[in-house]
C-alpha cells in the first residue's frame, strides 16, 4: 500500500507535534519534505528530510498528497490556495485565514477542487468529546440552554518577543484569534446551532503587543441559546487552562485541560456524575490508548484526514469549520471595534487588519 506523502510548511514549535503525529501514523503516511525560510529550523526538526526554502517549488517538485501548513497565520491564505490549486489536501493550523472573505475563498476552493481540509481545531479531537457531541446532537441531554468557555493561556513577554509577528493584527491577532478560536469552534459545534449575533469587548492588560491579551464575548445562537467566551494570555504561564461547558435541560457537560491534564465533569439531570459511562464507551470505541489522545491531538487529526482521503467522508474539523470559526471570530472583533451587536454570518468582509490602531499607536 502506498503511503500518503506529507509536506510540512513551517518548521516552528507546532511542527514538532506534526512530525510526531506523522510518525504515529507511519503505516499510512510519511514525511516527504520540509519547507521553511530557515534551513537550520528544518534540520533541527528532521535532519534527513528533503528541504526547500520555496513552498511553490516544493509543491511543484514533490507533489505531496497532504500539505501541513504551520506558518504564521497571516501566510495561511496564499499557501493554502496554492496547495489546493496544485492538487494537495491540507492539514491547516488555526485560524484558517485572517479574514472572513479569505476563509470563504479557501472553503470554496476546497469544494470546487474536491480537496480535503482538516483544521487544527484540536479540541474536537480530544477523547470523549465526539461521544458528548453525538449525545447532545441526538437530544439525550434535552434542550441546550447555554454554553461557556474560558481559555486562560498565560504567556510572558518572552513568548511575544520570540518572533516579530506574534501579537500583530496582520499575522497573528490576539488572545481570541490565536489562543481561543478553536475553543470557540468547539463550543459552537457542541451546542449544535449557529451564531446569529455577536457582542464583545477586548482589552490590553499586560502584553506589549498590537492586539488584545484579553477578550470577552457573547454569541446568540439561532435556537435562542447563548454562549459566553473568555480568552486571555494575561494569566500565569505556569497554570495554562481551558474549560468548555454546555448546559442542557437534562444535564451539564464540562470538559477541560489544566497544566496538560484533562478534566471531565458530566452530570445527569439529578446532578449525578456520569463520567464513567463515557470513559467506558471511549475505551470500547478506541481502546484504552485512546484516552491519552489529549497528549498530542494532532495524531488524531492525521488519522481523521487519512480516513477522509480513504473514504471520501469529511474530516471532523473540516473546511466549513475553518471558515465559520473565522467568520464568527471576525464578528466578535467587529463588535469590539464598532461597540455594537454584529449580525452573523457577516455580510461583508472583515479582517484582523481592520483592527489596526484599535489600542492606539
Amino acid at each position: 500500500m502506498e503511503k500518503y506523502k506529507v509536506m510540512i510548511i513551517g518548521c516552528g514549535r507546532v511542527a514538532v507535534k506534526h512530525l510526531k503525529a506523522i510518525s504515529k501514523n507511519a503505516r499510512k503516511c510519511e514525511l516527504a519534505a520540509l519547507v521553511d525560510v530557515s534551513e537550520e529550523a528544518a534540520r533541527r526538526l528532521s535532519p534527513d528530510a528533503a528541504y526547500f526554502s520555496d513552498y511553490k517549488k516544493a509543491i511543484d517538485e514533490v507533489k505531496p498528497d497532504i500539505v501541513a501548513v504551520t506558518v504564521p497565520s497571516g501566510l495561511h491564505f496564499e499557501i493554502a490556495k496554492y496547495a489546493m490549486e496544485h492538487g494537495c489536501n491540507l492539514l491547516l493550523e488555526k485560524p484558517m485565514t485572517m479574514s472572513s472573505s479569505e476563509s470563504k475563498q479557501i472553503y470554496d476552493i476546497s469544494k470546487s477542487t474536491g480537496k480535503k481540509i482538516a483544521m487544527g481545531h484540536i479540541y474536537r479531537y480530544f477523547p470523549i468529546v465526539g461521544l458528548v457531541h453525538d449525545d447532545i446532537d441526538d437530544g439525550k441531554f434535552g434542550k441546550v440552554t447555554h454554553g461557556s468557555i474560558f481559555v486562560r493561556w498565560g504567556h510572558g513577554d518572552d513568548y511575544y518577543q520570540s518572533a516579530a509577528w506574534r501579537g500583530t493584527w496582520k499575522s497573528d491577532g490576539g488572545a481570541l484569534m490565536n489562543q481561543t478560536i478553536h475553543a470557540i469552534d468547539l463550543l459552537v459545534w457542541l451546542m449544535g446551532s449557529s451564531p446569529v449575533e455577536a457582542t464583545s469587548m477586548i482589552s490590553q492588560r499586560k502584553a506589549k503587543i498590537e492586539a488584545e491579551d484579553l477578550g470577552m464575548a457573547i454569541l446568540k445562537m439561532d435556537d435562542g441559546s447563548l454562549a459566553s467566551i473568555e480568552g486571555t494570555t494575561c494569566t500565569s504561564d505556569k497554570d495554562k487552562c481551558a474549560e468548555f461547558s454546555v448546559f442542557c435541560e437534562n444535564g451539564t457537560i464540562s470538559m477541560g485541560i489544566r497544566k496538560g491534564k484533562p478534566q471531565l465533569n458530566i452530570r445527569d439531570i439529578n446532578g449525578k456524575k456520569i463520567n464513567g459511562r463515557y470513559i467506558t464507551r471511549q475505551i470500547k470505541k478506541g481502546g484504552i490508548g485512546s484516552l491519552l489522545g489529549a497528549a498530542n491531538p494532532h495524531t488524531a487529526i492525521y488519522e481523521d484526514l487519512i480516513l477522509s482521503l480513504d473514504t471520501g467522508k469529511e474530516p471532523v474539523a473540516d473546511a466549513k469549520a475553518g471558515y465559520t470559526s473565522v467568520d464568527n471570530l471576525m464578528g466578535i472583533y467587529k463588535s469590539a471595534k464598532t461597540k455594537a451587536v454584529v449580525k452573523l454570518p457577516l455580510d461583508e468582509d472583515f479582517s484582523s487588519v481592520d483592527m489596526t490602531g484599535f489600542f492606539g499607536g
